[in-house]
């Protein structure tokens, strides 16, 4: 094997190893982060692990803190963005199930995430609370909007106003969620 293959598959089993074990709050890793350890053709090496994970179903995901997506991001975009890995393709119903959500919880996300981009990305927390109300148990559409904002679904700032975060950006096709409901 040459010195820069070898230099590689070592970079690849660092890469794999940051993006795959949970070392902060929030999965994944920053570009800095992965800079400072591999170089700074980190972009390259996460390339490289993307066409391997390919196999498993799963992905490479860049997630820009305030843009959506970036078309061509630059060096200094890419070392503030996170990194981490998600599923390439979709969850069975039966899958789904293992996630330890009940498929209600899953569905007034689906409603909270698809209001909010219906209301150019940002809503009255009271709005969607009314909404899920007549889709949900009064008692758990407090709780739900609160999980959903600990997971990083979802954000509130202090006038109460709901936006999509860091992981709705991470997991969520929101082209195919409203394609999907438009559907039905």
């Amino acid at each position: 094997m040459s010195k820069r293959k070898a230099t590689y598959a070592s970079k690849l089993k660092r890469a794999t190893h940051m993006l795959f074990y949970k070392r902060h709050k929030k999965p994944g890793v920053k570009g800095w982060e992965l800079k400072k350890v591999l170089g700074s053709d980190y972009p390259k090496v996460l390339k490289i692990l993307d066409d391997h994970l390919k196999t498993l179903d799963l992905q490479v995901k860049t997630v820009f803190e305030e843009e959506k997506t970036v078309e061509k991001p630059t060096p200094e975009q890419l070392d503030k963005a996170r990194f981490l890995v998600t599923l390439r393709g979709e969850l069975t119903p039966k899958e789904a199930k293992m996630i330890g959500w009940r498929i209600d919880d899953l569905a007034g996300l689906a409603i909270t995430i698809a209001y909010i981009i219906s209301q150019k990305g940002k809503t009255p927390r009271k709005e969607v609370e009314d909404l899920l109300r007549n889709k949900l148990p009064g008692w758990k559409v407090g709780q739900n909007i609160d999980r959903y904002i600990r997971y990083g679904y979802l954000t509130q700032d202090e006038s109460g106003q709901l936006y999509l975060d860091w992981r709705t950006r991470a997991e969520v096709d929101e082209k195919a969620l409203i394609s999907m409901l438009l559907a039905k």
